[in-house]
């Protein structure tokens, strides 16, 4: 018998917990007093906490390997928070190079997302779309955190509403999955024609 549904449900418990002490720790404040660098070593942290998890522990590398490929790419659809970035910049509580740039292309990564989940019958079939809207949505994401860093070093006030629910929710949780998933993604594109899973 299959030993994947015990497992994947162990991870997903594990997500689920990790999600829950970061709606704890933004609803409690603790990272409203974070000052630079400090918010961005705890995303880099997240971040390669859970790439060396997949590169070094063989139960997540091969639950990971499990996952249809429009599991992963439907995550994305989250990136659709861009417009509430539009909305902040909108009421002058976050800077124009981070909110207009970032919340237009977090918005077109999240419809190519929606996209590729709803329109593509069979994602294996259409690997060079995958890999270019991958691409794109990795260059994006690196650009908001870029950007996100740049300016809280510049003026840790402008960029205080990421520090804050709901918008805490991205450095401590969704930006490393996002970041993650797009390296999971570029991994299983390389492998995908020996095995297909869509």
């Amino acid at each position: 018998m299959s030993q994947l549904p015990t497992t994947g449900g162990r991870y997903l418990l594990i997500g689920l917990v990790w999600l829950a002490v970061s709606i704890g720790a933004g609803a409690l404040g603790w990272l409203a007093d974070l000052r630079p660098p400090a918010p961005q070593l705890l995303l880099l942290g997240l971040t390669a906490s859970l790439l060396a998890a997949a590169a070094t522990l063989s139960g997540f590398r091969t639950w990971l390997g499990a996952l249809k490929l429009r599991q992963i790419v439907a995550l994305h659809i989250t990136r659709f928070v861009g417009a509430y970035f539009l909305v902040l910049h909108a009421r002058g509580q976050l800077p124009f190079a981070f909110a207009v740039p970032g919340g237009w292309a977090d918005i077109a990564v999240a419809s190519g997302a929606l996209v590729l989940v709803l329109l593509v019958p069979n994602l294996t079939e259409h690997l060079i779309a995958l890999l270019v809207w991958n691409v794109a949505g990795f260059l994006d994401i690196l650009f908001v955190v870029v950007t996100a860093a740049r300016l809280a070093l510049a003026d840790p006030a402008s960029m205080s509403p990421l520090l804050r629910l709901p918008l805490s929710l991205l450095p401590t949780f969704l930006v490393p999955l996002i970041i993650a998933s797009h390296v999971l993604l570029f991994w299983r594109l390389a492998r995908t024609r020996k095995s297909p899973i869509a």
